[in-house]
């Protein structure tokens, strides 16, 4: 089982990223996947979550309006779009994936079974 995160990269306030993770070794369309970061010194955080079928979505209150999660089943792929980035979403973000019921999105990472890499983003003029 594989995820591996891609897309990071040095961006100015204001800016967008489409980050990517691309998944191997398991049938994803069984599974929830999550979107977490983590800033230095920080625990890791939720920041959006989608179910199996893509069509429930969560957000963390701080992203709201502002990324969108979507994935793409046939293609093993889940992206998370990032507008209007600021400085505090500076962070390395994970993809994650956990079995669910079909409606369910996991928030808690603990729950979640296999992890990517990581990508670092980083938001500064």
């Amino acid at each position: 089982v594989q995820l591996q995160a891609s897309g990071g990269g040095l961006v100015q306030p204001g800016g967008s990223l489409r980050l990517s993770c691309v998944t191997s070794g398991f049938s994803l369309e069984n599974y929830a996947i999550g979107w977490f970061r983590q800033a230095p010194g920080k625990e890791r955080e939720f920041v959006a979550g989608i179910n199996r079928a893509g069509v429930r979505k969560n957000y963390a209150d701080s992203v709201k309006g502002r990324f969108i999660i979507s994935r793409a089943n046939t293609e093993n792929m889940v992206y998370l779009q990032m507008n209007s980035l600021q400085p505090e979403d500076t962070a390395v973000y994970y993809c994650a994936a956990t079995i669910r019921p079909y409606g369910q999105i996991a928030t808690a990472r603990t729950v979640y079974d296999y992890w990517g890499q990581g990508t670092l983003v980083t938001v500064s003029s």
